[in-house]
């Protein structure tokens, strides 16, 4: 079956020592070996084949495939630049036809959104279409549905997206809604218009006040009144017509005051007690206004003093000094504003001779008798005792000649501040017995009464 080779014949003959001479292949022996080689190729062809049925198989004495194998034996570069370019083109076609792809599907997705978007507003007008259809045909007496408490969380998106119609009350006649999924975006905007909704018709409350959440939707509130509403305008009517009667009472006891006696001021306060309450009310919404009042000065004053010192106060109000320092104060007034009060004319005060150390005179100095009130401080202070004024500056014609006529009935001038410009200040010493008859003028003490004006 198998031939011997030809160098196995010819291995003796080249063992012989001697030079070696090439002799030339036989005819035989060159196309022995090229059946050999076709028989090879065409076994080689047909396992190709059977590992890979697409191809089909070729003839194995075929000259195109011995040329094509003979110019990959010559020009093996060329061949592989050939199958390279084609690869690249094949690559390039491949890229072309994903990048057509991802267009299409683009535009697929962006018809699909504008669809989505058109069903959902058409969903929402036949959703108004219905609404408006059912409360027309359910009855007025109908039991309504309450809305549903908005839910957070992944769990609540859900069931809101699949079931958000809501299924219509048992009295309506309207059909239900099929169900649809809406997308994350698409539930926050309907859940932010229905609060938008809800809070369009909730009255306004106050910053501290908590927000009451309510039943339904459709609830009426009550409106709230308006502050240009009849029944206001009348209590701010009354309230202001109010305030300009007790303005005027007030001008006209602060006027009695100044042009008549102490004693006759007594009686008018015994006969209506409220009369002196609403002069009191008056006077302190005056002096209020003021940077400084001469209440705290006086205070401070005796309180830089020995807390020993008695102190009587002469038209004493509201007790205010009494309440401001430690010392034992004696609070004579025309009324009684408070239990330490003794209702008096300051003319004529209980108190004994030489028994208090400091005499007060705060906004007191009023009415026509004002010499009456001096002569009275200098009875009940002690010799040396001090005797401290404050009352109005406008009052004031002449600062001088009021402090000589006080020095008069046994004063000395200690010091003066005139420095405020709604009041003045005199501290005075006790040197004795007034140095003036009863019957002797003092000019001095003729101060201008304090009228209010009307405003």
């Amino acid at each position: 079956m198998f031939e011997e080779p030809e160098w196995a014949e010819e291995a003796p003959a080249a063992s012989a020592p001697g030079p070696t001479t090439v002799r030339p292949r036989s005819a035989a022996a060159l196309q022995s070996k090229g059946s050999r080689h076709r028989q090879l190729l065409a076994t080689l062809r047909s396992l190709e084949a059977a590992s890979f049925p697409q191809q089909t198989p070729s003839l194995p004495g075929s000259d195109s495939e011995e040329e094509e194998i003979e110019k990959k034996k010559k020009h093996p570069k060329s061949v592989l630049f050939a199958s390279s370019a084609k690869a690249e083109e094949k690559k390039k076609k491949g890229q072309k036809r994903v990048l057509s792809e991802c267009d299409s599907e683009d535009k697929e997705v962006g018809r699909k959104k504008k669809s989505c978007k058109q069903a959902f507003v058409d969903s929402n007008s036949g959703k108004e279409t219905r609404k408006k259809k059912c409360e027309k045909q359910a009855p007025a007496d109908g039991p309504q549905r309450p809305d549903s408490v908005t839910h957070t969380g992944p769990r609540a998106q859900k069931d809101s997206a699949t079931n958000y119609p809501q299924k219509p009350s048992p009295g309506s006649a309207c059909p239900p809604l099929p169900p649809r999924t809406l997308s994350r975006k698409q539930w926050r905007n309907r859940q932010k218009n229905k609060r938008r909704h809800k809070n369009k018709f909730r009255p306004p409350q106050a910053p501290g006040q908590a927000l009451t959440p309510t039943p339904t939707e459709e609830t009426e509130v009550p409106p709230t009144p308006r502050p240009n509403s009849h029944e206001a305008r009348a209590v701010a009517l009354r309230a202001r017509m109010a305030q300009r009667l007790d303005g005027a009472r007030f001008r006209y006891l602060n006027e009695q005051l100044y042009s008549g006696p102490s004693s006759a001021a007594q009686h008018l306060f015994q006969e209506d007690p409220e009369a002196f309450l609403l002069y009191h009310r008056g006077f302190q919404n005056q002096v209020k206004k003021w940077p400084l009042q001469p209440v705290d000065r006086i205070i401070k004053d005796l309180r830089q003093r020995p807390a020993s010192l008695v102190v009587a106060d002469f038209g004493c109000g509201d007790c205010r000094l009494a309440s401001g320092i430690r010392n034992t104060v004696h609070c004579f007034d025309l009324a009684s504003l408070d239990p330490r009060v003794t209702v008096c004319d300051m003319a004529q005060v209980p108190l004994e001779d030489e028994s208090v150390d400091v005499a007060v005179f705060c906004l007191s100095l009023m009415g026509t008798n004002i010499r009456d009130f001096l002569e009275e401080a200098n009875r009940v202070l002690k010799p040396g005792g001090l005797l401290k004024v404050a009352e109005v500056s406008s009052r004031f014609g002449d600062v001088r000649t009021f402090l000589g006529a006080v020095s008069k009935l046994g004063f000395k001038v200690i010091s003066k501040d005139l420095t405020n410009s709604h009041f003045f200040l005199f501290d005075f010493q006790k040197t004795g017995p007034s140095r003036v008859g009863p019957k002797a003028e003092l000019s001095g003490l003729k101060l201008q009464p304090c009228l209010y004006k009307r405003r």
